[in-house]
């Protein structure tokens, strides 16, 4: 059977099944490491989700970009709205897209951009929704810390925004904003805690699920030698085939010989 590998042949088909083999390997530790990071996010958001609000000032400070690991932190300050809302331009609600609207929120250690919710297309894009304006006079506000994201470096539309880009909110607002925004969980009136204040409708929570990386890192992986065992049975049976029709013979017996046979020569 060796002989039958040697070939020119069967040599190509094992380099093709190794590569496959190391390819399909290479493919579920990718798998597996979207998989850790799944893990990773559902937990860091699990941890501080629901979790008492701590002050602002002890999480962020100035225009530094949040901590990776301080990302869903919920925190609490107050402060007055200082500026016009700014619309974040296609963003999904319940598998309908919309705006995500955003206010300057300017609290003791600086201007926190406040996400205050979702609101829905309009009749076109040169509309604006019509949503709640912001409270006048020093509110309480509570809610999660997020990084700003990258600007998609799209043509700003005066009031609107293609991203959660802090820079780019911070330009229409003409002045400079903390390093992360603020997911808007509640806020009331300072000394009136009971008086309503209407907003855009709530964000939904963030998806925790894993999906199935896993089990793709696991096809792949159990999927990786198939192409070697192949190519190892094919050569196997050709090598058997080949045996068979060599036709080998066995060397005939010798005849006995008996008494009487002797007598008769």
């Amino acid at each position: 059977m060796l002989r039958t590998l040697l070939t020119r042949r069967w040599l190509t088909a094992l380099a093709l099944a190794l590569i496959f083999a190391v390819v399909a390997v290479l493919l579920g530790n990718w798998q597996f490491s979207r998989h850790q990071e799944r893990v990773a996010a559902r937990d860091l958001v699990e941890s501080h989700y629901d979790a008492a609000p701590v002050p602002l000032e002890d999480v962020l400070r100035g225009d530094a970009p949040l901590a990776s690991e301080r990302e869903w932190t919920r925190v609490q300050t107050s402060g007055e709205y200082v500026g016009g809302q700014l619309f974040v331009r296609n963003r999904p609600r319940e598998g309908t897209f919309g705006y995500e609207v955003m206010a300057p929120l300017q609290t003791a250690v600086g201007t926190l951009t406040v996400n205050r919710g979702w609101a829905p297309n309009a009749e076109n894009a040169a509309t604006l929704p019509d949503v709640p304006t912001t409270p006048e006079g020093p509110v309480e506000v509570t809610g999660w810390l997020r990084p700003g994201e990258v600007d998609l470096d799209r043509a700003a539309v005066e009031g609107q925004l293609a991203s959660i880009n802090l820079a780019a909110a911070g330009e229409q607002w003409q002045r400079p904003v903390l390093g992360a925004y603020l997911v808007l969980d509640s806020e009331q009136h300072v000394g009136e805690p009971g008086r309503d204040i209407a907003r855009p409708l709530p964000l939904e929570p963030p998806r925790t699920g894993l999906g199935a990386h896993f089990a793709y890192s696991l096809q792949w992986w159990l999927t990786s030698p198939v192409g070697l065992i192949l190519v190892l049975v094919m050569a196997r049976r050709e090598w058997q085939d080949t045996e068979a029709g060599a036709g080998t013979t066995r060397p005939a017996k010798a005849k006995k010989v008996r008494i009487w046979d002797e007598e008769d020569e």
